[in-house]
């Protein structure tokens, strides 16, 4: 991100306009936070372009973020949505900030504009590409991560351009924590009849028999078509559905493995947060040189 000592503390909207949605950056430009004029907002983290908080009209948080998540860029973060792509350097990487873009469609005259997006960018020649990339994965790609706020709903899309001479294999995958208040009241649908892999029985192929309760430890992947419905104590609290994502991963850590990670705190946090990551992580997706790919998903509230 160019630095610019003198720039303004926000992006607002030109005088006598309605309420238009606001950016503003951290004192040390690490930070770029989004706000409607409803009151919705989401705050993203340029290490890693991390979503790192996202609040409804009345601030109510709706990503769970690791009291110990570390956020100097020093490693990746515990909480929000970690963006992984090709296999992890796109979230140890600082990703520049490309502008803002606002839709009028669902504003009035009173609210002004209800929905912002924000797009970032990394690439294999940018400055702050993680030094170990290069080695790791010597291809030239470009990526433009854009988050998109509206009043109900979250949306986060990755472009992959391959710009090598070469063909490239990756992965993507949007590591999404929701915040939930009893994980033991939670059911995830949408997933029924779906073959997973289950990562805490040996990696055995499993195929799923209604819907999911959180009772211990789960690392799953999903093949799947359709939406996913989060649920607590019968009442929706989150839907999402994925474009050209073939997989969801549903994670819980619980109560062992969440006191072997360091940087998981408070340490009964596992009950209050739930990841449902889409991605495209059941196999390898091919680039050939000029080809791109792009993935995106949308979390609605209470839909």
């Amino acid at each position: 991100m160019v630095e610019r000592p003198n720039k303004p503390s926000s992006l607002v909207a030109t005088p006598g306009l309605p309420p238009q949605p606001t950016v503003s950056f951290s004192d040390d430009n690490s930070l770029v936070t989004a706000t409607l004029p409803t009151g919705e907002s989401i705050t993203v983290l340029l290490y890693g372009a991390t979503v790192i908080s996202w609040k409804d009209s009345s601030s109510s948080e709706k990503l769970w973020l690791s009291s110990a998540a570390k956020l100097d860029g020093t490693k990746p973060v515990r909480g929000g949505i970690p963006l992984v792509f090709p296999h992890g350097f796109a979230r140890t990487s600082r990703w520049e900030f490309l502008g803002k873009s606002t839709s009028e469609s669902s504003g009035t005259q009173q609210t002004g504009d209800l929905s912002v997006k924000l797009d970032f960018g990394l690439s294999s020649a940018a400055d702050g590409l993680d030094p170990k990339a290069k080695d790791a994965w010597p291809y030239k790609f470009n990526l433009i991560y854009s988050v998109t706020l509206n009043r109900k709903d979250l949306t986060t899309s990755l472009v992959v351009t391959n710009d090598d001479e070469r063909a490239f294999d990756c992965q993507v995958l949007m590591h999404t924590y929701l915040k939930v208040n009893d994980i033991t009241k939670v059911t995830i649908s949408g997933l029924d009849s779906s073959s997973y892999v289950d990562k805490v029985d040996s990696a055995s192929t499993k195929t799923q028999s209604g819907e999911i309760r959180i009772e211990g430890e789960t690392d799953r992947v999903y093949t799947a078509d359709g939406p996913v419905t989060v649920t607590e104590g019968g009442k929706t609290l989150y839907t999402v559905t994925r474009d050209n994502l073939s997989n969801v991963v549903v994670w819980n850590p619980w109560v062992e493995k969440a006191k072997g990670m360091g940087d998981f705190e408070p340490k009964d946090g596992y009950k209050e947060m739930l990841c449902v990551e889409p991605g495209s992580v059941g196999g390898w997706q091919t680039l050939e040189k000029g080809d791109a790919f792009e993935g995106a998903q949308t979390i609605s509230l209470g839909v």
